[in-house]
């Protein structure tokens, strides 16, 4: 996705040569660096009803020992010192201690390159517990996922953001900040996204769309940011930019990715937050 909005990039990820995930890339043109390992791909099902909800099925994929797990470090690393962006997305894979991206972070402070952090659960309560030091420039949580950051009841977030009271989330999202985080962009589903960069906090509502399949929203939006500050954007657009790339790629089938998407022509409604 950020290929075909003009940003080159490379995805870094552990497969064995002769998997079809590799030549899947391939074929794609997407431009990769395999770091050689054992064992199949993780392979993930969804599966969406007529009525937009989503069942995943999520295999459990190879475990990858210390010599791989250094393999990726190393081959990160060095891609960082030429790159302007470094993003750590998804959960770890069997094997990976869960402060794999904590150490990464920190590791990776010399080269350069800004680091983005997209993950939950126990990799993301491990980035939180060694804060400031494994600070990224930016964190992309759901409602759910910040209260993991934060240590309080993301469900609860995301319920009062549907309802109107952003507070919560904006308290939530600046206390990272205080502790050293760069920016957090906040994603809530159908409510939109939150944004506090800065000394700003910016709400930007998500447009109306029909729902057809919520795989790869929250990558599509941290994508738009990127893309967004790609181009020297000011936050408040990236943010814009982020709400319609993530809802577009929501009212899509399937794992439908919004390519090459104008936001010129797909407008969300930013509110400035006190």
């Amino acid at each position: 996705m950020l290929e075909a909005g003009g940003s080159p990039a490379r995805a870094v990820f552990p497969a064995e040569s002769e998997d079809p995930f590799v030549a899947m890339c391939a074929a794609t043109g997407i431009s990769t660096a395999v770091v050689s390992t054992v064992g199949a791909v993780r392979v993930n099902l969804t599966v969406v009803d007529s009525s937009g909800t989503t069942t995943k099925i999520n295999s459990p994929g190879a475990e990858l020992g210390e010599a791989p797990r250094n393999r990726i470090r190393d081959t990160v690393t060095a891609l960082a010192r030429e790159a302007s962006w470094v993003v750590l997305c998804g959960s770890l894979p069997r094997g990976v201690p869960d402060d794999f991206y904590a150490d990464l972070v920190t590791g990776l402070r010399g080269t350069g390159a800004s680091i983005a952090v997209d993950t939950s659960d126990a990799p993301l309560a491990a980035l939180a517990a060694r804060l400031p030091e494994s600070a990224p420039d930016l964190v992309k949580p759901n409602g759910e996922e910040l209260g993991q950051l934060a240590g309080i009841d993301g469900t609860n977030l995301e319920r009062r953001a549907a309802g109107g009271d952003l507070e919560p989330v904006v308290e939530a999202a600046r206390a990272l900040r205080s502790g050293g985080v760069g920016a957090a962009l906040v994603t809530l589903g159908g409510a939109g996204a939150v944004l506090v960069d800065d000394d700003e906090a910016w709400f930007a509502e998500a447009p109306e769309v029909r729902v057809r399949s919520t795989v790869g929203a929250g990558d599509s939006s941290l994508a738009g940011y990127l893309l967004a500050e790609s181009r020297g954007l000011p936050p408040r657009d990236r943010l814009e930019w982020a709400v319609c790339h993530g809802s577009v790629a929501a009212s899509l089938p399937g794992t439908g990715l919004p390519l090459g998407l104008d936001p010129d022509t797909f407008r969300a409604t930013l509110r400035r937050l006190d």
